[in-house]
C-alpha cells in the first residue's frame, strides 16, 4: 500500500511547505470506512490496493481532472478553518492524496454541485477525509497544492486490449505522478509510440501478443525511464506486472 499520509502537528507546519502555492477548494468523502466501494473509476485503476494507491485517494472535479491528465498526481490538502464550514476542520492535520477518479458535476444541484464547472473539489475516500474533517460535516473548505508523489515499490503495467490492440494502464508513478509520453517495444519490434486513450490508459495499435515487452515512459516532470523486459512473452490480457524502478520527478 502506498504510504502518502502526512500528519502535521500544527497547521503552520503544512503551510510552510509552500506558502505561496496554496489554492482554495472544498472536500467531501465517499466509499465507506474501508474504501471498498471506490474501486475502478475514471483513471482505470480497478483495484486501488493492487495498483499501489491504498485508500489515500480522491475523485477530483473536472477542473482538476483535466481529461485524465491528473490521474495519479498527488495533492497536499489541509482543512481551512478561516472559511464557512471551518468549524468542522481538524486543524492539526494535513494529508497527501492521489487523484484516482473523476467527480462529475451533478446538474440536479445548483451550478452542478460541489464538482460543478470551475470548482476545485476533492471527493476523498472516507479514511483520508477523516484526517482533516469531522464526519458529521460532509463537506469542508480546504487549501490544496500539487506535490511530488512518494510511492512504495515500482511502476506497474496492467495489460488489456486485443490481439491487434494493446491497452496498458500505467500505475503507481512517483515524482510528478503522471505520464507525459509512453512507448512499448516487443521482442520483434522497435520502439512504438503509444497514445493516450482514457484515464491512465495508453494504447498501441500493434499486435504484440506472444512477445516479451519493454516500456519507456516520460513523466510529466520530464524524467525518462526505460523498463526493459518487464513483461514476459507468456503474458495474457488482465495480467499486471510490477517493476523495481520509479520516478523521482
Amino acid at each position: 500500500m502506498a504510504k502518502l499520509l502526512m500528519l502535521c502537528t500544527m497547521v503552520a507546519a503544512c503551510l510552510t511547505l509552500a506558502a505561496a502555492d496554496w489554492s482554495p477548494g472544498t472536500a467531501t468523502f465517499y466509499g465507506g470506512a474501508d474504501g471498498s466501494s471506490t474501486m475502478g473509476g475514471a483513471c482505470g485503476y480497478d483495484n486501488l490496493y493492487n495498483a499501489g494507491y491504498g485508500v489515500l485517494n480522491a475523485a477530483v472535479s473536472q477542473t482538476l481532472f483535466n481529461d485524465g491528465a491528473s490521474c495519479s498526481q498527488c495533492y497536499l490538502i489541509t482543512c481551512d478553518g478561516s472559511r464557512p464550514g471551518g468549524e468542522y476542520c481538524k486543524l492539526s492535520n494535513c494529508i497527501t492524496v492521489s487523484a484516482t477518479n473523476l467527480c462529475p458535476p451533478n446538474y440536479a444541484l445548483p451550478n452542478g454541485g460541489c464538482c460543478g464547472p470551475g470548482r476545485p473539489h476533492f471527493d476523498m475516500l472516507q479514511p483520508a477525509w477523516e484526517h482533516i474533517g469531522v464526519y458529521q460535516a460532509g463537506v469542508v473548505p480546504v487549501l490544496y497544492q500539487r506535490v511530488q508523489c512518494s510511492r512504495s515499490g515500482g511502476v506497474r503495467f496492467s495489460m488489456a486490449g486485443s490481439n491487434y490492440f494493446l491497452l496498458v494502464n500505467i500505475q503507481n508513478l512517483g515524482g510528478s505522478g503522471s505520464v507525459a509520453a509512453a512507448w512499448v517495444k516487443g521482442d520483434n519490434t522497435g520502439w512504438i509510440q503509444m497514445s493516450k486513450n482514457w484515464g491512465a490508459n495508453w494504447q498501441a495499435l500493434a499486435g504484440l501478443v506472444g512477445q516479451g515487452l519493454s516500456f519507456a515512459v516520460t513523466s510529466t516532470g520530464g524524467q525518462y525511464i526505460q523498463f526493459l523486459n518487464v513483461v514476459p512473452a507468456w503474458w495474457q490480457f488482465g495480467m499486471a506486472f510490477s517493476t523495481n524502478q520509479n520516478f523521482v520527478y
